[in-house]
Parts: C-alpha cells; structure tokens; sequence
C-alpha cells in the first residue's frame, strides 16, 4: 500500500478554512460586482451578506459585525468571487468555472479552470458516473479535499523544504533520477514519493519520474496527477476517493483514502472537520445535499 505523507499545511490553515461560506445553493453564475451594495462603515452586516468595496472587489459576512472593515477584520469578511467566469460548465463537468471561482476566491493563479477541465480526459467517469446528484456530490467532495491539501489552491508545491530529501525509496528499482529531493509534494493532491510520481507518470503517459517538476509548472498535468490519485488509488483506505462517492459509502471514505491513517478515527478532528465543511460548502454552491457517512 503506498504511503501517504501527512498534509502540508498546519493546523491554523485548516482551522481558518473551517468557516462555513454561505453561499446561494446552485446558483449558475456570479453576479457582476457591481450588482452590490456598497460596503459602509458603521453599517450591521449579518451572516451572508455581500458588499462591493471601495477597491470594487465583492465581499461575503461571514460572521454579523458593526461594519468592520473587509481588508482589515478578515474573520468577519471572506471575499467573494464576482464579475468572474461562465456560468455554463465545460463539456460533462457538473462544475461552471463561476462556481469554481465562487469555491476558490483567493486561488493561486496556476490553478485555472481551463486546466481542471483539459485533464478531465484522462479520467472520463470522474464526476460522470450515476444520478446528477451523484456527480456533483463527487466533484463537490474532490475539490473539498484539494482545496484542505493546498490551503485552498494557494500553495503549489509543499511548504516544508525540510521534508523534501525525505521522499525518495532508493529500495525501488528506478530510484530516484531527478534526484533524492525532487519527489516532494506538489499540485493539488500534493503527490510525493518517487514511485507515486512514477505511478503517476506510468498511468498518464508523462515521465514524471525524471521530471516532476511538470507537477508544478503546467496546471493540466497537476490536475491530471490529483485525478490519477482520486481515481485509482486507496491510500491507506480501503477504496478510491472516486468509488467512495459513486458508491454511496460518503465522504468520510474519501478522506481515509487521502490521509486516514493521521486524520481518522479520532488521530486529529481538526482537519476532518476542514474538509467535511469545505465539502459541506461546496454541495451547497452546486446546490445539492452533502449526503451521510461524512466522517471518518
């Protein structure tokens, strides 16, 4: 069974991703930024409500307040994705890029849509298999989980240098070409290890094993790798992220799958609780129910 490295991001990331966004269940596109009320000092704001800022840029309440300022009083205010994508998905994907940017305001820039929607290709039954609640349920849930891996597509590659000569087994035949550091984590899976990046790359028909730093430079081969993951493999599980949410077992089977075996079973709450709200956040933007059996 492949091990999995423990998540990058601290505790603190997982925590501040924990505050429920509330947001229009199913709503096809963003609004234009301008369509809101301007934000004004002194004003009381309750949970939900969404201003546009003097630098007009749109803002989500994510707590009541006494008109705190949204640059400053960042625990009362989240930004909101305005002005921002088609509301008509691509191809199959049950996900428009307005409601990926809606799930994703403060993203890294190398994680586009256009790059989620080019590797969907390598891996066509992904968010394409059973009922439409099905497939939103399942895109809902994998986007929960790289959105907790990369402290909501902010970091590329893994924070902690520390750990990168850490991730080559020289026991593998093929060893570690690119060099004994090279294999750490990245993209939105944060895929580490020398023979996950060869797995990877084997499945994918990418040499990933003498260049794993494609993982980080082009958006479509990350997101194919976080796929590759999702797909096929169960980790310290016992199934695919994948088969867990077409198989009507839940999203708390996606998470062993990922990190079980230091999240689950009570091994730490904290960031079960991360991932179990952003994917709570994100069935209710794609505007169905997260289903049951959501932990772990």
């Amino acid at each position: 069974m492949p091990r999995r490295r423990t998540s990058a991001l601290v505790t603190a990331l997982a925590l501040a991703g924990a505050v429920p966004l509330f947001m229009p269940a199913g709503e096809a596109s963003a609004a234009a930024c301008s369509s809101y009320p301007a934000w004004s000092a002194g004003a009381n704001y309750n949970t939900g409500d969404i201003v546009r800022y003097t630098d007009g840029k749109a803002y989500i309440a994510e707590h009541p307040n006494p008109g705190y300022d949204p640059l400053i009083s960042t625990w009362y205010w989240d930004p909101y994705a305005c002005d921002g994508g088609s509301g008509t998905p691509v191809g199959n994907f049950v996900v428009s890029e307005a409601q990926f940017n809606q799930m994703f305001p403060g993203r890294n820039s190398f994680y586009t849509y256009s790059g989620l929607t080019a590797a969907l290709s390598a891996y066509p039954g992904f968010a394409n298999t059973g009922s439409d609640t099905t497939k939103k349920q399942e895109a809902a849930a994998f986007l929960a989980n790289v959105g907790h891996e990369t402290g909501g597509l902010v970091h590329i590659v893994e924070q902690n240098t520390a750990n990168y000569p850490h991730y080559c087994d020289g026991s593998r035949p093929y060893g570690c070409p690119a060099g004994n550091d090279a294999y750490y984590g990245r993209g939105p899976m944060q895929l580490s290890w020398n023979y996950n990046y060869k797995a990877a790359g084997d499945a994918l028909g990418i040499n990933l094993l003498n260049n794993p730093w494609l993982v980080q430079n082009d958006s479509a081969v990350a997101w194919k790798t976080a796929l590759w993951y999702w797909n096929t493999q169960s980790g310290p599980g016992s199934m695919t992220g994948h088969n867990a949410m077409v198989n009507g077992a839940g999203f708390g089977q996606t998470i062993r799958s990922i990190n079980g075996s230091v999240e689950c079973d009570g091994k730490n709450p904290a960031q079960v609780q991360s991932r179990v709200t952003k994917y709570q956040q994100f069935s209710q933007i794609l505007g169905v129910s997260p289903g049951g059996n959501l932990y772990c």
